[in-house]
């Protein structure tokens, strides 16, 4: 068996793994912070040159008709500011400066309300309402810090309270108090609303953080015991007298299929091939548990009967499942090569078999028990003798070959792996291996089973 052995990259991303932090990147905030912004930002405009336009509705109905043409005008003005920040936003990515198009948005949607209260009256006028909704919409859309929130409110009232002045109409102070109240009320609840909207931000972005290094770990080691499965599958390209090829290709990031070649220190040549219910990595546990349990047992027990093996693997594997509180069970047949003939045991796919000499293909079913389902399965196994001849070919393989979909619904079919067998029966086992697996592939509508496939030429 080849050694289980890992690359640089392999103990990288062990390394990586076992890095945990509680801590929130600033930086990585910074940027998510920066990006958000940028799109809300996008959204701010939006419904500054929606609404803006909109509420000359409301102006048409309740202010004097002279004053309409300048209103129409301030808000044409405002609209059309606001739609050129909105094209800026559209082209340039977030940056440091995002934060500023929410002051820009201020000051000239703002700024605008404020002209318009100054023609109403000044400080007696209750269009002053507007500054309201200016603060409450870039404070609640923004994600920024309350200090930015406290800077735009204010900066909105000394822009309000200095154009008025500036005016010089005359107003009762009790209006001007009662204005200031209501604005500095609504900064102080848009600025709590605020703080508290921040901090679920930061919340929402460690909660991602920690979901993506979660997700990294797991891909991590579902890719690890990827590699550990596959480094337990066999390298070998002969045993004995006879050219040996096999593949696997697992649905999951790690298969349930198994298979192995074994030629023990007592001189026994084996070939298993199973396939564990499901896939993923449950059933690739499995998978490795059979292997490592197969391959001790012929080593250390040999002159043993194929039944007698999977007898003994369903025991120590029925042990396992229950430890485990899985209902996983497997498909498992032991071949042992035995010179002018094999003989096979367990409950799996038939045995299809290529004759040199005839050039036919036959089929030969195997009557034996899963593995994983029940503690006695001795009188349901029975070993069976294949005569073979020198050029036979020997093709294994699981049901995700034969079951494998098509656009159409149809199954790729035991009759036609047959015919691919028959069509491929010269070249090389390696080569048969490989054309089948791509066949499967080709004809494959989308993998939802572990693949794998096994071919053994008698050389003499």
């Amino acid at each position: 068996m080849p050694d289980v052995s890992f690359d640089s990259q392999t103990i990288e991303m062990i390394e990586t793994m076992n890095k945990t932090s509680d801590s929130i990147n600033t930086q990585e905030f910074n940027e998510y912070q920066k990006e958000i912004l940028h799109q809300w930002s996008r959204t701010l405009t939006v419904l500054g040159f929606t609404l803006v336009p909109l509420f000359f509705v409301l102006d048409y109905f309740t202010l004097p008709v002279e004053l309409l043409p300048r209103f129409a005008l301030y808000r044409s003005i405002a609209t059309f500011i606001v739609i050129i920040q909105y094209m800026i936003l559209r082209s340039t990515m977030p940056s440091s400066l995002s934060y500023i198009h929410g002051f820009l948005f201020t000051f000239f949607v703002g700024g605008v309300i404020v002209l318009m209260t100054a023609d109403l009256g000044g400080f007696d006028s209750r269009y002053y309402a507007g500054l309201n909704l200016v603060i409450i919409a870039v404070t609640l859309l923004l994600p920024v810090r309350e200090v930015f929130s406290v800077i735009n409110g204010f900066m909105l009232i000394a822009v309000y309270v200095s154009w008025n002045l500036i005016i010089g109409k005359s107003y009762q102070t009790a209006n001007l108090i009662g204005n200031l109240f209501f604005m500095i009320s609504t900064i102080i609840i848009a600025v709590s609303i605020n703080h508290v909207r921040f901090r679920l931000i930061k919340q929402e972005f460690k909660s991602r953080t920690e979901l993506q290094k979660t997700q990294n770990s797991l891909w991590t080691e579902m890719e690890l015991a990827k590699r550990i499965q596959t480094s337990l599958l066999p390298d070998k390209n002969s045993i004995g007298n006879y050219e040996t090829a096999g593949i696997m290709l697992p649905a999951a990031e790690v298969g349930g299929d198994y298979y192995d070649i074994i030629e023990t220190r007592a001189g026994e040549q084996w070939i298993a091939i199973g396939d564990v219910s499901g896939h993923g990595l449950e059933s690739g546990l499995v998978m490795m548990m059979t292997q490592i349990c197969l391959f001790s047992m012929v080593n250390m027990t040999p002159g043993n009967k194929p039944s007698t093996i999977i007898e003994y693997l369903n025991y120590v594997l029925m042990e396992n499942l229950k430890r485990l509180g899985s209902n996983r069970y497997m498909t498992i047949m032991a071949m042992r090569l035995d010179g002018s003939h094999i003989t096979a045991a367990g409950g799996h796919q038939d045995i299809i078999i290529h004759r040199d000499k005839s050039n036919s293909v036959e089929r030969i079913s195997i009557k034996g028990s899963w593995i994983g389902l029940a503690d006695n399965i001795r009188e349901h196994l029975q070993d069976i003798s294949i005569p073979i001849e020198p050029g036979d070919l020997i093709l294994l393989f699981t049901d995700g070959v034969t079951e494998a979909g098509g656009v159409d619904g149809e199954m790729f079919g035991q009759e036609r792996l047959q015919r691919l067998l028959q069509s491929y029966a010269t070249l090389p086992a390696a080569e048969i291996v490989k054309n089948i697996a791509q066949d499967v592939i080709r004809y494959h509508h989308e993998q939802y089973d572990d693949i794998t496939l096994v071919v053994l030429r008698k050389l003499s």
